[in-house]
């Protein structure tokens, strides 16, 4: 009950810009959301940055990933990385809103969400998540749409090593066979378009295994939504 009123109050007050310190301001104003969250031309189906008019890049054209699209607000470049790192490493689950505005404002992704059926956070270890207290990915989603999230219904069934510093083929055969659908509700994956809700997407190897193991259970159409892209293929 006081932690809800703290963050009310928190929420109420004028704060400075994370990234500017500009006074008063959300948590980063409007000028740096200019600066450094403008639209640019994305692969629909990995989201890294491709010439304006090109839809696709030539490395899905060549080789389809299983996703139908993926949508990022930014690229992994400053100020993000150590903004996303308070975020999830320093308990600052506050973040989740203004992020979540962040990825609602990013082409592609209103539609994506008003289209879709259900909206699956990625999941975390449960050593992950004693770690960190929260699935960064959860909020994130709750804050896109809440109505539509299904928390617990792709599951992670193994701990795994951290993705960083893993090249592509060792970030491939980490996360192999790592997730499951719950086999419960597991039908209602069945013809459904799903959103997968991530922070960020560097290889795209777990969102590719998750989505795979979406349309062994019938998914219809998989999209993920991230915060950022990084630049590694």
């Amino acid at each position: 009950m006081l932690r809800r009123l703290t963050d009310r109050l928190a929420a109420a007050l004028p704060g400075q810009c994370a990234v500017c310190r500009a006074w008063p301001a959300q948590p980063v104003c409007e000028a740096c959301v200019a600066r450094f969250a403008q639209p640019q031309a994305r692969c629909r189906r990995c989201a890294l940055p491709v010439p304006a008019g090109v839809a696709e890049c030539g490395h899905c054209v060549g080789a389809p990933p299983p996703l139908d699209g993926c949508h990022a607000a930014v690229s992994y470049e400053f100020p993000w990385p150590a903004l996303i790192a308070q975020y999830k490493f320093h308990g600052q689950a506050g973040w989740a809103r203004s992020f979540a505005t962040l990825m609602r404002s990013a082409p592609w992704v209103e539609p994506a969400l008003d289209e879709a059926d259900l909206v699956l956070p990625m999941p975390l270890s449960r050593a992950r998540l004693a770690e960190r207290g929260f699935n960064q990915a959860l909020l994130l989603a709750r804050a896109l749409a809440p109505r539509k999230t299904v928390p617990g219904l792709l599951l992670r069934v193994r701990h795994t090593a951290a993705q960083a510093g893993l090249d592509r083929a060792d970030r491939l055969g980490n996360v192999e066979g790592v997730f499951a659908v719950d086999p419960l509700p597991a039908t209602s994956v069945r013809g459904r378009s799903v959103v997968l809700v991530d922070d960020v997407m560097t290889s795209g190897a777990s969102l590719h295994a998750a989505a795979q193991t979406l349309r062994q259970a019938g998914a219809a159409r998989i999209t993920a939504v991230v915060l950022a892209r990084t630049s590694d293929r």
